[in-house]
């Protein structure tokens, strides 16, 4: 009987990673699909104002009771919204108006990397040759995909920026996970998503307003507003509530394994519903990839 609950437990908590991760390569579609509707800092904003209007009724009594906690780390929690609020999901899409919704996802999934070398920077941790090689795979299918197979563009400087910008994205997000590790003991969760959301919708208000001196036009319509409601509330929350309710099931390293097929969704809804074509050099770019995260992965696990 305890064999069929834990089995029961396992397959929900499969269910709930891929459910999150599915919904997350969403917000890739979103950013490809819309590059012609909205501009990216609008989109980012609607975005984040929908989460914090949703969000509120649920998390709005732990932030006032943390007001003290929050009031005292100020300052790091204005740094982790502006990075991790305001300029990561805003470069994500900037990137989408110049390349494909496989391409976003494929140099996403490649933030794990950047942590670890941030670390080895940073904490001195150790970067063992079994990780030093697939964090090479890795940086490989990246500068693979961004170059379209040719590697020699890297002394011209002549690739797509849409993936440059991905890639910047995935640092940030980097950077913004390492300041995570550092969240207050004695904040809830709660409180720091909305304190994060509220703080970064903040910083995004000015770029907003600068965006619609330059960019004139009415940008939400029968199109836009169903996908900025999916962005708004089941990428910015839903997915995460899913995802934290697989990591308790399944714990971080098998829910993070599945993260990694990100890129399928996001290339099979591309392909669906964008008509995106995928190439020999996505296909090489994503084995070159996986690979990598693969094995700095499984050296991670064993140690």
């Amino acid at each position: 009987m305890s064999c069929t609950v834990k089995a029961s437990s396992i397959l929900k908590g499969y269910l709930f990673v891929f459910g999150a991760t599915a919904i997350w390569s969403g917000n890739f579609i979103v950013a490809r699909g819309l590059s012609d509707s909205i501009p990216p800092v609008s989109l980012a904003f609607y975005r984040w104002s929908v989460a914090v209007i949703i969000f509120t009724p649920f998390a709005m009594k732990n932030l006032l009771q943390e007001w003290p906690v929050i009031k005292k780390h100020l300052l790091y929690l204005s740094i982790t919204s502006f990075l991790g609020i305001t300029t990561f999901n805003t470069l994500i899409y900037f990137a989408g108006h110049k390349t494909t919704a496989l391409n976003l996802s494929l140099i996403a999934i490649t933030f794990p990397i950047f942590i670890i070398l941030f670390s080895r920077v940073l904490y001195k941790e150790l970067l063992t040759v079994k990780k030093g090689f697939g964090i090479a795979l890795v940086l490989l299918g990246v500068l693979f995909l961004i170059t379209k197979g040719r590697l020699s563009r890297l002394l011209s400087i002549s690739f797509n920026i849409g993936d440059v910008w991905m890639l910047m994205a995935s640092i940030i997000f980097a950077v913004y996970s390492l300041f995570l590790k550092h969240k207050p003991d004695n904040m809830s969760i709660s409180a720091l998503q909305l304190c994060t959301f509220i703080l970064g919708l903040s910083f995004l208000f000015p770029f907003f307003l600068w965006e619609h001196t330059r960019v004139h036009g009415l940008f939400l319509n029968g199109t836009t507003i169903p996908a900025i409601l999916y962005i708004g509330i089941f990428a910015s929350l839903g997915a995460f509530v899913l995802w934290n309710k697989s990591i308790v099931i399944l714990g971080p390293s098998k829910a993070g394994m599945v993260y990694y097929t990100l890129p399928l969704f996001s290339g099979f809804a591309g392909y669906l519903f964008l008509n995106e074509s995928i190439s020999m050099v996505n296909f090489y770019s994503m084995i070159l990839i996986f690979t990598g995260i693969i094995a700095v992965n499984h050296e991670s696990t064993r140690r």
